[in-house]
């Protein structure tokens, strides 16, 4: 006669993983979602230049972006999709100075706004405590 090893008084010593794998792919599935929607900030059109990009910071530096009609965002304020006002722009980069007077502070200027907005937002920045500011531009594109 045949011993039955699995009887009713012993539990089943195995881990059913399916739930986990379940879990996995909704997570990889969430996560494939959410992440082009992660990047965020303000289109706008770089000067270009011939010049050699900077080494990555192990932080995010601040960019301060001017678009095409001269509105100003921060892309480290709560919603950095939205104009700030000049006013609020000085007040959050100084608290980001209080709290990391390290911090690297860049400038992004569509290549249409006028340079006197470029200016005025350089200045703003300056007498919020930036020691220097930097220039984002783009790269010269072969035209073959």
């Amino acid at each position: 006669m045949l011993k039955n090893y699995f009887t009713e008084d012993q539990p089943i010593a195995e881990i059913n993983i399916v739930p986990y794998v379940d879990v996995m792919l909704v997570l990889l599935v969430i996560f494939m979602i959410t992440a082009p929607l992660l990047t965020s900030g303000v289109q706008v059109d770089l000067p270009q230049t011939g010049a050699v990009a900077l080494e990555q910071q192990p932080e995010q530096p601040m960019v301060v972006t001017v678009d095409n009609v001269g509105n100003y965002f921060l892309n480290i304020s709560e919603t950095p999709t939205t104009p700030m006002m000049p006013k609020d722009l000085s007040a959050h980069v100084a608290q980001a100075l209080a709290n990391d007077p390290n911090r690297q502070v860049l400038m992004r200027g569509d290549e249409n706004v006028s340079y006197g907005q470029v200016v005025t937002a350089m200045s703003m920045l300056q007498q919020a405590g930036a020691p220097s500011v930097g220039l984002i531009t783009s790269p010269f594109e072969d035209e073959d």
